[in-house]
């Protein structure tokens, strides 16, 4: 049976994360509040932020930042993106 979630990010009932994606007290209340959809569009989110501002994600200054914007992207009012984001042309 799938882990089920009341999604923070999408507002309604969706099938949760398989597993907390972090091994903290902040990685269960992803796994207890967001579903896989809305991680799914937060991994979208952090790739564009890596490349973007051309984050290192080895470096503990880019993992800070990466951590505060999810934390924003979930849990609070959301980020905007970047002046200089240009979305790909579909």
């Amino acid at each position: 049976m799938a882990h089920m979630v009341f999604c923070v990010r999408n507002k309604k009932e969706m099938e949760g994360l398989e597993e907390p994606p972090f091994d903290s007290e902040f990685g269960q209340k992803i796994y207890k509040n967001v579903s896989q959809a809305a991680w799914g569009e937060w991994v979208d989110r952090q790739k564009m932020l890596l490349n973007e501002y051309r984050l290192q994600p080895w470096t503990p200054q880019a993992q800070n930042f990466l951590v505060e914007q999810m934390e924003q992207f979930f849990f609070g009012e959301g980020q905007g993106l970047p002046q200089e984001f240009v979305p790909p042309a579909q």
